[in-house]
């Protein structure tokens, strides 16, 4: 097997997670939070790529995570950014000067009896 082949990894029990719930676990050194919306699992990065809030800790709102340091929103269907901040306009412009926009990195999620698999 190539050494740089992806491989899926059990991360948690279906049924562990009730819809809207989320949980952060630990795969190879990265923080993935794992997330239930009805009957669909997501996987993303658990921190957030604007300042590294602790995403498990905030809140979900369909597929949508809000960090709970800032107030930055992503989709966790695809990733993308839905809000950046809800700083300021004047302080969300100096940030942009220091740190671009950047997208949620998302994982397939696969569920098989009862097993959350996650492909990194």
């Amino acid at each position: 097997m190539d050494a740089m082949a992806v491989k899926a990894v059990e991360v948690g029990r279906a049924s562990e997670l009730s819809p809207g719930q989320m949980k952060r676990v630990v795969v190879s050194g990265r923080e993935i939070l794992i997330a239930r919306v009805g009957d669909r699992y997501y996987a993303a990065d658990n921190r957030c790529p604007h300042m590294g809030g602790n995403l498990s800790q905030g809140t979900l709102d369909g597929t949508v995570v809000t960090c709970p340091r800032h107030g930055s929103q992503f989709d966790l269907s695809n990733g993308n950014i839905i809000r950046w901040t809800t700083w300021p306009s004047v302080l969300v412009a100096a940030d942009q000067i220091r740190s671009r926009k950047r997208s949620l990195r998302i994982y397939p999620v696969t569920v098989q009896e009862d097993k959350i698999r996650l492909t990194l």
